[in-house]
């Protein structure tokens, strides 16, 4: 499989992730997303920023590009002050940040229902733009 390297990637300098990455975008502009999995998009780029996601690399870097893609789009639950706390987060990697993010994740994961956030993520794998589980 041929490697796009991606310069500006926040989890590593070097990170190479595969192109398939480079769809997520075209799929997150042609997809009917309810304002609820914009939430659901939301709370996974707040895990990443928290370091508490145990995706893949390469998924994280899908969920990042999801979530820059969604930009813009309502959610139904987390609002403008969450992709603000996302934008001052990108900036400041430090450990209060941090501490902030975490805290702010698990009340948006609080409003969101596990089943909603289970189906969002089989949807993803099921439509391609996240790699299918491993059985």
């Amino acid at each position: 499989m041929t490697k796009t390297p991606i310069r500006d990637h926040p989890l590593a300098e070097d990170a190479v992730l595969p192109p398939r990455l480079l769809a997520a975008e075209d799929w997150a502009a042609t997809a009917t997303l309810l304002p609820v999995e914009v939430d659901c998009v939301t709370a996974v780029m707040l895990k990443i920023l928290d370091g508490k996601c145990k995706m893949a690399a390469d998924e994280k870097g899908i969920m990042e590009r999801l979530y820059d893609a969604c930009t813009g789009r309502d959610g139904l639950l987390l609002g403008n002050d969450y992709h603000d706390l996302v934008q001052a987060a990108r900036a400041d990697r430090g450990e209060p940040m941090r501490a902030r993010v975490y805290e702010q994740r698990v009340l948006a994961e609080t409003m969101i229902s596990r089943p909603v956030m289970k189906g969002f993520k089989a949807r993803l794998r099921r439509e391609g733009v996240l790699p299918a589980m491993e059985e």
